[in-house]
């Protein structure tokens, strides 16, 4: 009697798929709908109304009719596996009635131009589109993208391979930036004709940009780069690496970032930086929400300097600090006493890192859901340290473990780690010459949510990946 009153309407039913799905932290995994969908007819219908994106395939296009009519839903598009004529495919897309917001098509030879006219006269609601890893890139496909998308709010242009009627680009970008008035999100990594004036331009024209990725822009300057950011003070996000002109950066690079007041995600990539910038970057970032800090690869600094910075910077969520050679045990834990927020670390190629690290890390930051401590130290003198190794807590938030490239690593040491972090889900050993074949099932049967396990180049199970 209960069971034939119960009753949830399908508002709810999609409400709980989509949370369920959300959850997935891979965002091309459906795995979840999947599960569900096989439940029962009423669960299928539901599942079908929280579909939002679709991948395109070869095998896919007779078939678009059918799925479009199935996911109505639907906001985005990805066709990155997609080989063949996209000009046509996306002509024949346009024809359908879909309220599509984000596009994405990478891994193309060029951008197909004809296509994207004829879909943005039809499907009028794009605010993100990605066009990354092309073959080919010219700058008119700028002026296309401003015609064609004059709403989008996200733009990603990353990595293009070569770079056609490079004297025309000055106009392309001027076009660009003074079309998508309503840009946050720009990605220009690799645009190597990007000197300060078209930064600069970019920057004065886009007066909502809150996220600009620019690694490896080899012609702007440590100038360009401050003289920019003065006239974007709503910038939330900043992403530099090292390129020709600005293989340092300086002091007055600092003073820039008073202006952004934001400021929340700073990446600096294979800059040499000094313990004097960090200090001075320190006092700016003291009435700032920092909650990401990337010095990935970045050389000159020494523990001083980013005990300084996180010292002032406590709200921290993601720390990259890879390949910062002088951390050792002892200063990832004083760091991690600032370290409380702490989601995610990167801590690759500190070779002087060991399992006690690893230790701290689980004990100081409890909200900690992703460590990567690839090619370090881990499973060194752990016969020596055994009374420590018997301190470990147990931390079920952690998600994701990398300790890829650790040769020291032994399978007394895994099954620990797999006792200490129960509800991971990926686990990357790849490379991890010495745990054996048994070490691999008390992990599995530890930690049984692992979805993702890597082995590649264990060569004691070989068989198993």
């Amino acid at each position: 009697m209960v069971e034939a009153n119960f009753y949830l309407p399908n508002e709810c039913w999609e409400s709980i798929f989509a949370f369920l799905n959300h959850s997935d932290e891979d965002e091309h995994n459906h795995c979840c709908l999947k599960s569900l969908s096989l439940v029962s007819k009423h669960f299928l219908s539901i599942t079908n109304a929280v579909q939002f994106s679709l991948n395109i395939y070869n095998p896919t296009r007779p078939f678009l009719y059918l799925l479009f009519k199935r996911f109505t839903n639907l906001t985005h598009l990805d066709f990155t596996c997609f080989r063949g004529d996209l000009d046509a495919l996306l002509s024949q897309i346009s024809c359908f009635r879909l309220n599509l917001t984000s596009l994405k098509i990478s891994n193309q030879y060029a951008i197909p131009a004809n296509g994207l006219r004829a879909f943005s006269r039809k499907i009028t609601t794009l605010t993100s589109l990605t066009c990354s890893n092309l073959v080919s890139f010219d700058s008119t496909d700028l002026n296309l993208i401003a015609e064609c998308f004059p709403l989008l709010e996200e733009l990603d242009l990353s990595y293009p391979l070569n770079f056609i009627n490079s004297y025309s680009y000055l106009l392309g970008v001027e076009t660009l930036s003074t079309s998508l008035i309503k840009l946050r999100k720009i990605n220009l990594t690799s645009h190597a004709y990007l000197n300060d004036q078209l930064l600069f331009q970019l920057f004065k024209n886009c007066k909502l940009l809150e996220e600009a990725v620019l690694l490896y822009c080899c012609q702007i300057t440590n100038a360009g780069i401050a003289s920019a950011l003065r006239k974007r003070p709503s910038l939330r996000s900043l992403s530099l690496s090292n390129n020709k002109y600005a293989k340092h950066i300086t002091l007055d690079f600092s003073d820039s970032l008073v202006s952004l007041r934001s400021l929340s995600c700073f990446d600096l990539l294979s800059l040499h930086i000094s313990d004097e910038l960090l200090s001075s970057i320190a006092t700016i970032f003291l009435s700032l929400p920092l909650r990401r800090l990337v010095l990935q690869n970045c050389t000159g600094y020494s523990y001083y300097g980013i005990y300084c910075l996180l010292y002032n910077c406590r709200s921290i969520q993601h720390l990259d600090l890879q390949n910062a050679t002088f951390m050792n045990d002892q200063c990832v834990a004083q760091l991690s006493l600032f370290l409380g927020d702490l989601r995610s670390v990167n801590l690759s190629k500190c070779s002087m890192l060991t399992h006690l690290a690893l230790f701290v890390l689980a004990r100081s930051c409890p909200s900690i859901s992703e460590i990567k401590m690839e090619y370090t130290s881990i499973g060194k003198n752990i016969v020596e340290n055994s009374n420590s190794s018997m301190d470990f807590v147990v931390n079920p938030r952690l998600k994701s473990l990398y300790l890829a490239h650790n040769s020291r690593l032994r399978s007394e040491s895994l099954i620990m780690f797999a006792s200490m972090f129960p509800n991971l889900q990926m686990l990357d050993l790849s490379y991890c010459y010495n745990i054996s074949e048994e070490s691999i099932y008390q992990v599995l049967k530890r930690c049984c949510k692992i979805r993702h396990l890597n082995l590649t180049g264990c060569n004691a199970v070989n068989y198993m990946e």
